[in-house]
């Protein structure tokens, strides 16, 4: 439960929409901005615009001529953002906030009047242009904006609907949309000056521009700010809201969606009154919109919907929401593809779901956005497979596709995907045993070589130590990892080897304690007194022409060598004096020190010779400190003799050591002019 809980704080963020006007703004013009003479000449262009707007305000027809004409001009040069500091500099603010209304009029007077509404669309349209700058946004509502913009949203009830009105209500939304845009206290401000109730009546208007306009500028104002939610809320968009997600216009149902988006976003009561007003179908139908905007938007409030109930979970898939985003898995988009992931990482949450996400396909997909660079991504990922880990229905699948090994390799970015991961793999081990055991067993005997490999691989990290000998020798996965060291293929050799590293460690650990074979007959040691002492000796070795002075009894119980030395048919049977060939002094006397007290300390220079006798006398005991010693030097230039030299005295403790290096290392190894991995290498015996 507590990788939930981190997932709920890594909930994508949604965002307030601003509008940039896209259908007067023209993307791609080059932008520059104004020095010297052009700025000069740009600034006595704004203040001319502004004195005709200062002078214009009545109803003539001239007045009304130049006053669309100067807010025109404005709200072209404002469509550059480099020049609205400029704009506003010139006193533009002020002037236009002064058109969003009409010219005083006498009382009874109904007459038509000319350009009526024009004017104050141009204002409403140059204003929302300059608010895009957050710095302007409060100068601009200072000025006296707000209650303007608001009135304008209600023009529709005073006049007939004409395009002029369906034009001006539009700019006043879209105005409101850009004011409001990260700034809290804007967006209270419009509520407080009453924009909210006007803006959910036009999400019923005739025309679907200002339905966009009214959607996108609530997207904002509910963005962040619960009281604006609840008024959203309380005024009955939601039947409205929901009906939109079903309408076949893409601008439509996309701001619909991210109206409710913004709602439901840390409002849990909300979410409910949104699932039990039926948004949940129409939702999941957008998943297979043509607009990724509205898939994105639904993926990321399906997610939402999952956050913590789990009959959400299960009711999200039980009306076909697994497929279509799966498929987004596939999409180029980016941002789409964290969505779909957010989404299912969540529904993967869920027993119920965890199955029927891996057999529609969604194992593989999320499998390679583990290798995304985008870091987002990538941990939606890991969360989702944590979440299908967690069914023992999956694990052979897991395994199956490789997915064991990506899981291992992968480059992850940030700590909580590798936390994450760590956790996919602890669980996939939990459930290796029973019938999930019985399975990927009857995939290592019957499937395709390449699956069966995955499969050995995979268990040589997972298994349990009881179950080694089941897998590995009584069903060959040994042979199926031995063989991969012969691949053509470096990576599979590579991945063989660490395989085979890990299984060998878990089987096997070297130590100066390792206990040589029990003899036959109970050990007595002497004691360091006796070592090469006169008193009660009863036979002489002869070492390098110096005489060495031994007790028969000790070495009896030393070593079947000596053993068969006294008491078999051996010449030195009743011998006085025994001579000891091709053995150095010191070598021999630390081999009696060896028998007479039964430890010894071994150097490095002096280990290899040891070896060798100990060897020849049968002291196992010896060989092994010798062998630790031994394998303390091994190196990427000497392993090879180091396993020859374990090869010739049966030293297996050095000779495991060696395999291990060499598994270890094998990168290394192989990569080194002539190197060839001795075929002879077997693993430590499975315990």
């Amino acid at each position: 439960m507590e990788l939930q809980r981190s997932e709920d704080q890594g909930l994508p963020e949604r965002k307030g929409q601003k509008r940039k006007l896209e259908e007067e703004i023209q993307e791609d013009r080059e932008i520059s901005l104004p020095t010297g003479d052009a700025r000069r000449a740009l600034l006595a262009e704004v203040t001319a615009q502004v004195t005709v707007l200062e002078s214009a305000f009545t109803w003539r027809e001239s007045d009304r001529s130049a006053a669309k004409r100067a807010t025109h001009v404005l709200a072209e040069l404002s469509k550059n953002e480099e020049v609205v500091n400029v704009i506003v500099e010139g006193g533009a603010v002020p002037a236009l906030v002064k058109h969003l209304q009409a010219p005083p009029c006498e009382d009874g007077d109904r007459s038509p009047k000319p350009f009526e509404h024009e004017v104050e669309k141009g204002s409403a349209f140059a204003l929302g242009l300059l608010a895009v700058k957050p710095e302007h946004q409060q100068l601009i509502v200072d000025s006296g904006a707000l209650s303007h913009l608001v009135n304008l949203l209600r023009r529709h009830k005073d006049s007939s609907i004409s395009r002029a009105v369906i034009s001006v209500i539009r700019r006043a939304a879209d105005a409101l949309t850009n004011l409001a845009h990260e700034n809290s206290s804007i967006k209270t401000r419009v509520r407080m000056e009453g924009g909210i109730p006007p803006l959910v009546e036009l999400l019923e208007f005739t025309d679907t521009k200002v339905q966009r306009a009214a959607a996108g500028a609530l997207r904002t104002l509910a963005f962040k700010n619960d009281e604006n939610k609840n008024q959203i809320v309380e005024c009955n968009a939601l039947p409205t809201l929901i009906l939109m997600l079903r309408s076949e216009d893409a601008a439509i149902h996309y701001e619909a969606v991210g109206v409710i988006g913004n709602l439901v976003h840390s409002s849990p009561n909300i979410k409910k009154e949104v699932l039990a007003a039926g948004a949940l179908q129409p939702v999941i139908g957008l998943l297979n919109s043509c607009c990724s905007e509205s898939q994105r938007e639904a993926a990321l409030l399906l997610g939402q919907f999952a956050a913590t109930d789990s009959d959400c979970k299960v009711h999200i898939v039980q009306r076909g929401a697994v497929r279509p985003l799966i498929e987004m898995l596939h999409s180029p988009d980016v941002q789409l593809k964290e969505m779909s992931t957010f989404a299912l990482g969540r529904l993967a949450q869920d027993t119920h779901n965890q199955a029927g996400i891996a057999h529609s396909g969604g194992l593989v997909p999320l499998l390679k956005l583990l290798d995304s660079k985008n870091g987002s991504l990538q941990h939606n990922a890991a969360f989702a497979l944590y979440g299908l880990a967690d069914n023992e229905d999956n694990v052979s699948d897991f395994i199956r596709v490789g997915g064991v090994q990506r899981l291992q390799d992968g480059e992850f970015i940030v700590q909580a995907t590798k936390d994450c991961v760590a956790k996919t793999l602890k669980r996939l081990e939990e459930k290796i045993h029973g019938r999930v055991l019985n399975h990927l067993l009857y995939l290592m005997r019957v499937a395709e070589k390449p699956v069966q490999r995955r499969v050995a691989l995979a268990l040589a990290y997972l298994c349990s130590p009881d179950d080694q000998r089941t897998i590995f020798i009584d069903n060959n996965g040994l042979e199926l990892l031995l063989g991969l060291l012969g691949s053509t293929s470096t990576k599979q050799q590579l991945d063989g080897a660490v395989a085979l590293y890990k299984l060998s460690n878990k089987a096997m650990t070297l130590s100066p304690m390792d206990a040589a074979p029990p003899s036959p007959t109970p050990q007595v040691y002497l004691g360091e007194q006796y070592v090469n002492n006169a008193t009660l000796s009863d036979v002489t070795f002869l070492v390098e022409g110096r005489r060495f002075y031994a007790h028969r009894i000790c070495l009896l119980a030393s070593s079947d060598a000596f053993r068969a030395m006294f008491d078999g048919g051996y010449r030195e049977k009743d011998a006085r004096d025994i001579e000891i060939p091709n053995i150095k002094w010191e070598v021999f006397e630390l081999m009696m020190r060896f028998i007479y007290t039964g430890s010894v300390d071994v150097t490095l220079d002096i280990a290899q010779d040891l070896l060798r006798a100990a060897d020849q006398y049968l002291l196992e005991g010896l060989k092994r400190l010798c062998e630790y010693t031994i394998a303390q030097d091994i190196s990427l230039e000497n392993v090879s003799s180091m396993y020859e030299l374990s090869e010739a005295f049966h030293a297996i403790s050095l000779r495991h050591t060696c395999i291990l290096f060499i598994l270890e290392h094998f990168d290394k190894l192989s990569a080194r002019p002539g190197y060839v991995l001795k075929s002879t290498c077997h693993v430590p015996a499975l315990h």
